[in-house]
């Protein structure tokens, strides 16, 4: 339910006939979509408004009643106004009295399925304009993402509105940062004890199947497997649910054991990390959510540019990246276990073909 940014009271939805907002009945401020604004403002100014808005680089202190990140602060001249608004979601927030102060367009005498044309064909404008300025404008809105951004991670440019808090994905992180913490003190034994060694995989009753995953190797792989759950698995578990994102995780990460197993069977290199049960998550976001926008940031020196790709591409080049590790990985020159991201990406895949329909038909 959407809250009020002011009061944090929830808003009631009002309809008109020239659409919907949202209201707050403890403060009286109200947001409204562009599409609702053109209807009762008129085109000129319903423009001037997603102008103002895609130009808007002021951060406000409010978040969006929806999808909860900062708005935008901008100024319009007639009438003298400092709104706030949520780019993503076209929607403006107007302060007690503010919406009122805007004028009124001409309203034409139209039967209800003419109105509903309207409305329909504007809705499908502004959405229009909206996709195309975020396209041509590769930058996030949230400052902090220049920061993985800058370490060479992506960044994801049009976050979907969760239907509900991701308690499991903050839970899963939580846990993982506690054990692999508590690891680091005597990291070589926890490890050695703990971790997954293909030559012993029933050790302690084929307990390191689990404790290997919570572990890491240094706050780097901590801090990396961490950033791509909170990255994608707050959507995964939106779509699918708290229980079968759980499933999805511990069958992603016994499928990317077994494969690192079975290819290194006799291996007593212990193997830790949670990367097989993320990559499980990752393959499963690329494939429910293809179009996701995601940007990377591109250093020359001391110039910066920002690129965009959908999902879909950005994980057919990293699959590419895995089957090099997978060779690397074989030949001795490297310690990253390729085979357990191929291994959780499989499992992701067999989860999306059956779940991802079922998840869809409910």
């Amino acid at each position: 339910m959407p809250t009020c940014p002011v009061c944090k009271a929830p808003l009631r939805t009002i309809r008109q006939r020239e659409g919907i907002y949202f209201l707050c009945d403890q403060c009286g401020g109200r947001a409204a979509t562009v599409p609702h604004i053109r209807r009762v403002c008129g085109d000129r100014f319903a423009t001037q408004i997603l102008r103002r808005i895609n130009q808007a680089t002021g951060v406000a202190v409010r978040n969006c009643p929806f999808c909860q990140r900062p708005m935008k602060q901008f100024e319009i001249t007639d009438p003298p106004l400092t709104l706030d608004a949520c780019k993503p979601c076209t929607l403006v927030w107007f302060d007690p009295s503010e919406f009122e102060a805007i004028p009124e367009g001409v309203v034409e005498t139209v039967d209800e399925l003419d109105l509903r044309g309207r409305q329909a064909l504007a809705e499908y404008q502004v959405k229009q304009i909206a996709e195309q300025a975020l396209a041509q404008d590769p930058t996030p809105d949230e400052n902090w993402k220049w920061l993985p951004a800058f370490l060479g991670l992506p960044v994801e440019l049009d976050a979907t509105t969760l239907k509900c808090r991701p308690w499991a994905t903050w839970a899963l992180g939580a846990l993982i940062v506690l054990v692999s913490v508590a690891g680091f003190f005597h990291l070589d034994e926890a490890v050695h004890r703990f971790g997954l060694i293909p030559a012993q995989p029933w050790r302690y009753g084929g307990f390191t199947w689990i404790s290997s995953f919570f572990l890491h190797g240094g706050l780097w792989h901590l801090l990396g497997n961490l950033y791509f759950l909170l990255l994608v698995g707050d959507n995964v578990e939106d779509y699918l649910g708290r229980w079968r994102y759980i499933l999805l995780v511990v069958l992603a990460t016994v499928g990317g054991d077994a494969l690192h197993t079975m290819v290194a069977a006799h291996s007593t290199e212990p193997s830790i990390g949670a990367s097989g049960g993320i990559s499980g998550l990752l393959a499963f976001y690329a494939l429910e959510f293809p179009r996701a926008r995601l940007g990377f940031l591109l250093r020359y020196f001391w110039q910066f540019s920002w690129i965009q790709m959908p999902a879909w591409v950005a994980f057919g080049l990293w699959i590419l990246l895995q089957i090099f590790g997978v060779y690397t990985q074989l030949a001795g020159f490297s310690h990253v276990s390729a085979l357990a991201h191929l291994g959780g990406v499989g499992v992701g895949m067999v989860f999306w073909l059956i779940w991802g329909r079922k998840a869809r038909k409910e």
